[in-house]
């Protein structure tokens, strides 16, 4: 069995942020490694940080080099485990981590109550699981809803 040692938490800045925060505890014990668009947390928190573009689907040029900048924290951090809670650069380090070869968990935003998100239903593809916080928004094949909200 593999022995996970190396986390990298990565979502924008903002409420999808605040939520991964909340996954801290599931983190003790574990090179954590952070990643997100907002200058400011580092000093917070524990786990080393990296600050990325911040991007959207409309912004190809931004996404770009936030996809390119993201690349470069998987070459530096070499993680085990990726897990996003969303947005465009959580996106990003599902396709990075199934190039690299890491476990990946997408936790879509509490947010998104009605629908998942588009970086969600884009996600789903990459990630080794996919997670809703919404029993309704669940499917068969993913995203799965295993209860609780964050």
């Amino acid at each position: 069995m593999r022995n996970f040692k190396r986390i990298l938490a990565v979502a924008s800045g903002g409420g999808h942020f605040v939520q991964l925060l909340r996954l801290r505890p599931a983190f003790a014990g574990y090179d954590i490694h952070y990643v997100t668009t907002t200058s400011g947390y580092s000093s917070q928190h524990e786990g080393s940080f990296f600050i990325v573009k911040d991007a959207n689907a409309d912004q190809k040029f931004k996404c770009f080099w936030m996809f390119l900048q993201i690349g470069k924290v998987f070459l530096s951090v070499r993680p085990d485990v990726v897990i996003s809670t969303g947005a465009a650069p959580g996106l990003a380090a599902m396709v990075w981590g199934k190039i690299f070869r890491a476990r990946t968990l997408w936790l879509d935003s509490i947010a998104n109550s009605e629908e998942l998100s588009k970086s969600g239903r884009l996600a789903k593809r990459f990630a080794d699981v996919s997670l809703t916080q919404w029993e309704h928004l669940a499917g068969k094949h993913g995203p799965h809803f295993w209860g609780g909200v964050l």
